[in-house]
């Protein structure tokens, strides 16, 4: 499981994005309501200023307007006017206005009162400091906020996950027998205690199907063996008699093929449904020994028909394989190439670590393809059950062989069967 999905990550993110988000708008409301405040306030004072000059003007002539560190003032009436009145203000209309003169920033109020306009201007550089200050702090607020979500989602996600793994580690290394898992170890009374209790009712379910697979295996087994091997016994018994014609000899020996392939299928059926455990040693097949035989016993699908059956081995190679099932892989190809070729070639290729089926038959359309190994499918013009590609691709992923097909209508078709370099010898 990668990193970034696993669920203590994405409940660490969760938490992490969520406290970054409500950090986020608490400082952006923080800040916008900061600004707004001090806003405010500056345009108080400067309509206080306003109003004061007003009054003192009309009580004495020599009015002077403020002139301080933060507050400038200015007068412009017909009798009277201020000197030096910033040419970037004179032009203003009344309101409030936010102005740049030089270096400085200012917040302007602009004023008619009694036959005179009043320019009130405040130094807002140190307003804009302390918000620039005050911003800074409220991102830190943030990130630390994001940071302190993240570890404490992070610690969460470890306090509610590690039931999960804990039930994930004992289903992991349970043996095949089910019987070291103890689940009532983890039947708490939660969520987590209800999905051990669940899946070990499940597990009791399975082991139970699995005896029952097992009986119906064996069985099976008995049941068929014991009626083959009493034909193969009354064949063998007909073999010895002189008096047989040809016809009746060639269908003993179509009888005796087809209780031999019985015999084969069953066997690979049943290893089949064993557990196939990554380690254990099998048997090693010769695999041009398995290919030769197999050309050997379908060639007779061939007679009356002007094809060409080559074997071009360019290495030699061994499986570590049940040799059954390897036969079955090898036959079902070498018998759909045979059926579907009515003229031309069909070559089996060994080259060190694959096998590749090529004739120059009918082929395939895409849609047939990509249904091939559905099993009971059949092809437009196939004859058989639909069972023989299905049983050679769970072989093949068994062994972790790749099988591939290429194919044209018309134009023939090539198996590649890849196998997997850890068993080749």
């Amino acid at each position: 499981m990668s990193r970034r999905s696993s669920l203590r990550f994405r409940v660490a993110f969760v938490f992490a994005s969520f406290g970054a988000l409500l950090s986020l708008l608490l400082s952006g409301g923080l800040f916008v309501f900061a600004q707004h405040l001090g806003s405010q306030l500056i345009d108080e004072t400067l309509q206080a200023e306003l109003d004061d000059s007003v009054t003192r003007r009309g009580i004495t002539p020599f009015f002077i307007p403020p002139n301080t560190m933060s507050i400038k003032g200015f007068i412009r009436s017909e009798r009277e006017s201020s000197p030096n009145i910033p040419e970037a203000v004179s032009g203003l209309s009344p309101g409030m206005h936010n102005v740049s003169i030089g270096e400085h920033n200012y917040r302007t109020l602009v004023a008619e009162r009694e036959g005179a306009r009043y320019f009130m201007l405040f130094d807002i550089d140190t307003q804009l400091q302390h918000e620039a200050e005050f911003a800074g702090i409220l991102i830190g607020f943030t990130l630390f906020m994001t940071l302190a979500s993240a570890g404490g989602g992070f610690w969460l996600a470890i306090r509610v996950v590690t039931p999960v793994t804990r039930l994930a580690e004992h289903v992991r290394h349970a043996g095949p027998d089910m019987s070291n898992l103890p689940l009532s170890n983890l039947a708490r009374d939660d969520e987590v205690g209800d999905l051990a209790r669940a899946f070990e009712r499940y597990v009791l379910r399975l082991g139970e199907f699995i005896e029952r697979e097992k009986y119906f295996t064996g069985d099976v087994s008995h049941e068929l063996r014991t009626p083959l091997a009493v034909i193969m016994g009354a064949v063998e018994v007909l073999e010895q008699d002189a008096s047989l014609s040809v016809k009746q000899s060639e269908r003993l020996v179509r009888i005796k093929r087809a209780v031999l392939d019985m015999i084969e299928m069953t066997r690979a059926l049943l290893l089949m449904s064993r557990e196939h455990l990554p380690g254990v040693e099998e048997p090693l097949c010769h695999v041009a020994t398995i290919v030769n035989a197999a050309m050997e016993k379908h060639r007779h699908l061939l007679v009356g028909r002007p094809v060409e059956l080559v074997l071009d081995q360019q290495a030699e190679m061994s499986l570590q394989v049940e040799q059954a099932l390897l036969e079955i892989v090898v036959s079902n190809l070498l018998r759909n190439a045979m059926i579907h070729t009515q003229a031309g070639t069909i070559r089996l290729e060994l080259n060190g670590d694959s096998l590749i089926v090529s004739d120059t038959g009918i082929g395939m359309a895409s849609d047939e393809q990509s249904r091939m190994f559905e099993r009971h499918y059949k092809g437009r013009q196939s004859a058989g059950f639909g069972v023989g590609l299905s049983l050679v691709k769970r072989i093949c992923e068994r062994y972790g062989w790749h099988i591939g097909i290429s194919s044209a209508a018309g134009q023939g078709t090539t198996v590649t069967v890849k196998f997997n370099s850890a068993a080749l010898s």
